[in-house]
């Protein structure tokens, strides 16, 4: 009996020093687990405003670009947007564009959004209209309705489907036409949805930022709203080394465009 209540107590206090020993080394394992590095934040930094946005300011209209939209353009900046990828045309809105920090270069493409912003919608993020030109009057595959350009970019909800963008039409369709609270003009999701479509043309696609053949009529030469883009891209950051010849060169490109 006393053997037998000897190997039983012996067992017992194995059994109690292996938990011991697999509950220390577990906790090791926690304490000791390599933990991912941490993401860097993006460093930004704000743009200038545009002609239309300084106009507006000495007017006191509201419906103009918020500062903070300059942070949701660069923190939404891919990494091929800031490389050698950039078409050379760049050159034409930001001369030292390839020599420039990946800070400066975000900071141009808040502005150069900025100026596509000004040219297409007056800034406003609830801008929304329904074209009657044949070449723009079609039916939205998405809504099966009538196609309507909205936002600050003017983009359809079409545009959902082709680059992945944040529109929601069955929970829009159910708010007015310029409700705010629409997914397609919430500026964040108009902005970034915009970053996409360039960067598919530019990257994807290899096209230079004006073509013919752009998402945007006033990134296409020759077309009516295009001299109204030059005119809100004379004012880019500094660092772009855009100089004083080179405005008054574009102003007499837009005047003789007219």
């Amino acid at each position: 009996m006393r053997d037998s209540a000897q190997r039983v107590t012996g067992a017992l206090s194995l059994i109690a020093v292996t938990i011991s020993m697999v509950a220390c080394n577990h906790g090791y394992s926690q304490r000791e687990a390599p933990q991912p590095p941490a993401q860097a934040a993006t460093v930004t930094k704000p743009s200038p405003p545009t002609p239309l946005a300084i106009e507006k300011a000495k007017l006191g209209d509201d419906t103009t670009w918020d500062p903070q939209w300059d942070h949701v353009v660069e923190t939404a900046i891919p990494a091929e947007m800031l490389s050698n990828k950039v078409p050379h045309d760049v050159r034409r809105f930001c001369p030292h564009f390839y020599q420039m920090s990946e800070v400066d270069k975000r900071a141009f493409w808040a502005y150069f959004f900025q100026a596509l912003a000004s040219a297409e919608a007056g800034l406003d993020p609830r801008t929304n209209v329904r074209h009657t030109d044949p070449e723009v009057a079609k039916v939205d595959g998405v809504t099966h309705q009538m196609v309507r350009s909205q936002g600050l970019l003017q983009l359809t909800y079409e545009d959902q489907e082709r680059y992945g963008c944040n529109f929601d039409w069955d929970a829009d369709r159910h708010l007015s036409s310029h409700d705010p609270d629409k997914t397609i003009l919430t500026p964040e999701n108009n902005l970034r949805c915009g970053i996409k479509i360039l960067n598919n043309q530019i990257i994807a696609q290899h096209k230079p930022l004006l073509s013919s053949t752009s998402y945007w009529s006033t990134l296409q030469p020759g077309h009516l709203s295009y001299r109204v883009f030059l005119k809100q891209m004379t004012n880019p950051p500094a660092a772009c080394g855009l100089s004083e010849n080179k405005v008054q060169k574009r102003a007499t490109e837009i005047t003789a465009s007219r």
